[in-house]
């Protein structure tokens, strides 16, 4: 899933500063999930950005939806009339949720309120860790399924560097798993390190971003 972080209350206070009418825009999946966009979290910063408003003798207007999800389009036609009716959306989405519904909606201010962070897994409440950077080319079949472009804080292909010990990263010692100690391990228990003798040659990054918008069409579900 899409991991995210709430911005700020001072960034995002400041951000809707001098609007009169403020749709709080929420998404029911990724963002929900991690606990940082879905409807709970929208109730919450409205009442926040109210009694801020309150006690700085601000008038402001402010409403609250959350639908689906925000990259999706067919989701939005049940807040088209909340959205047209506001100055401005802050949206509780990825930032792929920010831009559709600007697109949507090409005569509204949309803006965020949450940090895009990575793709990850919920390791256990409250704790989230990266698995994925859609890099466009997985890898994965040839180090167990463990993803070194992800796991390893250097995006090695071929070994851990100099700075692992102990099966620890030298970012930080204390907390972060070596990527490369993961795939050995996994290689290991799968009984295949064998496989780690073939040197891979170096990532096409080209696939993750060549110039231009990526873009996947399935011409066999086209209508």
């Amino acid at each position: 899933m899409i991991v995210a972080e709430r911005k700020p209350f001072e960034k995002i206070n400041g951000s809707v500063k001098g609007y009169k009418k403020v749709l709080i825009l929420g998404c029911g999946t990724c963002v929900t999930v991690c606990m940082a966009g879905g409807k709970k979290e929208v109730e919450i910063l409205a009442s926040t950005l109210r009694l801020a408003n309150q006690e700085a003798g601000v008038a402001m207007d402010i409403q609250e939806a959350t639908i689906e999800r925000q990259c999706d389009r067919e989701f939005f036609d049940e807040v088209k009339e909340k959205i047209e009716w506001a100055d401005v959306v802050l949206s509780m989405a990825c930032g792929v949720g920010v831009q559709l519904c600007g697109e949507l909606f090409c005569g509204k201010i949309v803006l965020p309120a949450l940090d895009t962070k990575f793709y990850g897994v919920t390791e256990k409440q409250g704790v989230w860790s990266e698995r994925c950077t859609g890099c466009g080319d997985c890898v994965l079949e040839f180090f167990g399924g463990v993803c070194p472009i992800a796991r390893c804080s250097k995006s090695l292909l071929n070994g851990p560097c100099g700075g692992s010990q102990k099966g620890k990263c030298e970012v930080d010692p204390k907390n972060m798993d070596c990527g490369w100690q993961l795939i050995y391990d996994r290689m290991k228990s799968l009984g295949l390190l064998d496989r780690l003798e073939k040197n891979q040659p170096a990532k096409n990054w080209s696939s993750a971003r060549d110039g231009g918008v990526r873009k996947t069409v399935r011409e066999d579900v086209v209508l």
